[in-house]
């Protein structure tokens, strides 16, 4: 069944992003757009969501990281300089 008629977001793709850990219907949305654009949806995510355990706030109850890792900045490749712009403002 849809929750939000305005992307096309069905009630199991809800669950799947709650499963993946989105706990909240704003991680819901950033997940999917859902309730992002006339925002009825909402409540249902929220019914969805229910008020059951969240992945990540278990992870952070034991001490665990919530989100996986990012790479470091160290090892990702510089990127070649760009020009540099000068800004020019016309005289009065």
């Amino acid at each position: 069944m849809y929750v939000c008629s305005c992307f096309g977001i069905t009630e199991e793709q809800v669950r799947e992003h709650a499963a993946a850990g989105a706990c909240t219907p704003r991680q819901i949305a950033s997940e999917s757009k859902a309730g992002t654009d006339c925002g009825s949806c909402v409540r249902r995510i929220q019914g969805l969501l229910g008020r059951g355990t969240c992945p990540r706030r278990a992870a952070m109850d034991k001490g665990e990281p919530a989100l996986e890792p990012v790479e470091s900045v160290e090892s990702v490749e510089p990127v070649e300089s760009l020009p540099e712009r000068v800004l020019t403002i016309p005289a009065a």
